[in-house]
């Protein structure tokens, strides 16, 4: 079993990391860390042509705008496909974390 520190990494990759096949060797399915600071926004979420993506907010609430407007509570999600497009921004006073779990859709594949 190989443990890699998303936490880490993501403090060193402008604050997201993405595991992925660079890591694993499988195009199945990837999942993203990341960590916005108190203040920070603008942060794009966009799974891209032929993905899907499910975000988490899992510390901290995240105010998103886009495709679905609104705010993500800590432990609540929502669902993304293809070229729909959020913008994630932590209003709050501590570092606010999100998970995107994401994956080729059914009619999608990589050429």
């Amino acid at each position: 079993m190989n443990i890699i520190d998303l936490k880490d990494r993501a403090s060193k990759c402008n604050g997201e990391y993405v595991f992925g096949s660079a890591d694993t060797g499988s195009h199945a399915c990837y999942m993203i860390y990341g960590m916005l600071k108190p203040g920070e926004k603008g942060r794009e979420v966009k799974p891209g042509k032929g993905h899907e993506e499910m975000v988490l907010a899992a510390r901290g609430s995240l105010t998103v705008t886009g495709h679905f407007v609104g705010t993500l509570n800590e432990g609540s999600a929502t669902h993304l496909a293809g070229e729909e497009t959020c913008y994630l921004e932590n209003k709050g006073t501590v570092e606010a974390v999100y998970v995107i779990a994401g994956g080729h859709a059914e009619d999608g594949h990589h050429h």
